[in-house]
């Protein structure tokens, strides 16, 4: 759609933690030219938060817009080319933006990991952002652009090569250090509460292609779980020690999926991508690593089973709340994923950087997404839909984040 939009990017939901991370990023790095509004449901809330970031953001308009008032979602999708959304969880919250941005041809970006609403947002706005030439990009903070951009900078270095089609891919989460925000854990409250109660809403969940465009197209490479500990020597033979599961594997592996479909599978036939994280190389590590396997099961049954929510809710971090400036400082994280193409040649890929992976570092990757559409560019993608990262940015946002300061490297292995 060719519309006159007097802004180029609006935060909504700047008044959370998140929210005013993000534009506190986009007021140091706004590039020239560039307009920028914050949006939310309180004026006197959004001015506060003006008043506290840099000069830039002085004379920033304020939107007053909420989820629960379709029309006021309607008028500031109107109102800009690119909407970034951290009011979560989108499960409950975020299908109303979706479907203004969709039905205007606004460019969105958000930073959910929630599967079904995903799901959700492409089986009913896909069709009508590929009319609109909206582009809908979830998924755009630690969740999951190190994993989609980490396999598609794989994809790349065996292409220049001409190495072939990628094989088994696992992205290894070497090193971090950052807490679990209160939007996630607020998200993941959301899900349990959805599939305890929903058949079908389980099944979409448990499924390894849940946001694949078709998935009767799909491979059939029989079961791939989330959950399995791993041995390092079989994802490279340069790794020791036993691997546990990443905590948002469920998450991203669909995410990295649905970007070899809608590159028409060019990872190729035969990919195959699990996430892991790294617990050490001692004698110990399957002990250790089997731990983090309970645990992660024990939260998840300790979130669905209604007393012990309640004392896990005096102890988790609430929705709004987050790490202080110097937690946030210190924070960083590592992580190296590691492919076998179809004619044997072995490639690795790492993304790190500083900044707790996510608060800090997920306002550089949503700040930088937003980014990326607002400046535009012919190597963005051309149509609309709902489309991820990989998909949508490719090597636009991987170059902004080089620019950032973030760590994105390739090399092909002996």
């Amino acid at each position: 759609m060719t519309v006159s939009r007097h802004l180029d990017v609006v935060v909504y939901g700047a008044t959370g933690f998140v929210g005013r991370l993000t534009a506190e990023y986009l007021a140091r790095h706004l590039p020239s030219g560039l307009t920028v509004g914050l949006a939310g449901r309180s004026r006197d809330k959004l001015g506060a938060v003006r008043s506290m970031l840099p000069s830039a953001a002085a004379d920033w308009p304020l939107i007053i817009a909420d989820a629960e008032d379709p029309g006021s979602l309607a008028s500031m999708a109107a109102e800009t080319r690119v909407v970034i959304t951290t009011v979560g969880p989108y499960a409950r919250y975020g299908i109303p933006l979706v479907q203004a941005c969709a039905e205007a041809g606004t460019d969105y970006v958000d930073l959910t990991g929630e599967v079904l609403f995903q799901r959700e947002s492409i089986d009913r706005f896909d069709d009508v952002a590929r009319r609109t030439g909206a582009r809908i990009v979830h998924a755009c903070g630690f969740d999951s652009v190190p994993s989609d951009l980490g396999v598609h900078a794989l994809r790349r270095a065996a292409d220049a090569d001409g190495a072939g089609a990628l094989t088994d891919t696992t992205f290894v989460l070497t090193s971090m250090r950052g807490g679990v925000s209160g939007g996630t854990i607020d998200s993941l409250r959301n899900q349990i509460d959805v599939v305890r109660g929903d058949r079908t809403a389980r099944k979409i969940a448990a499924s390894p292609y849940s946001l694949s465009p078709d998935r009767t197209l799909e491979p059939d490479h029989g079961r791939q779980s989330d959950v399995a500990l791993v041995d390092g020597k079989s994802i490279a033979p340069e790794l020791a020690g036993w691997k546990a599961p990443f905590a948002m594997a469920s998450v991203n592996t669909r995410v990295v999926r649905r970007s070899s479909a809608l590159t028409d599978g060019t990872y190729g036939p035969r990919f195959r991508y699990r996430e892991v994280m790294n617990v050490g190389s001692s004698i110990a590590s399957p002990v250790i690593a089997g731990a983090v396997a309970a645990g992660l099961g024990a939260l998840v049954a300790g979130l669905s089973f209604r007393p012990t929510r309640f004392l896990l809710d005096k102890v988790l971090p609430a929705p709004g709340e987050g790490p202080s400036e110097r937690t946030r400082e210190r924070g960083y994280f590592t992580v190296d994923l590691f492919t076998t193409t179809e004619t044997g040649a072995r490639y690795t890929a790492r993304i790190a950087a500083d900044g707790d992976p996510g608060y800090k570092a997920t306002a550089v990757m949503l700040g930088e997404s937003a980014l990326s559409l607002a400046v535009g560019g012919s190597a963005l993608h051309a149509g609309g839909g709902v489309l991820t990262p990989a998909v949508a940015f490719g090597d636009v946002l991987t170059e902004r984040l080089r620019a950032a300061g973030f760590e994105i490297s390739t090399r092909r292995l002996p």
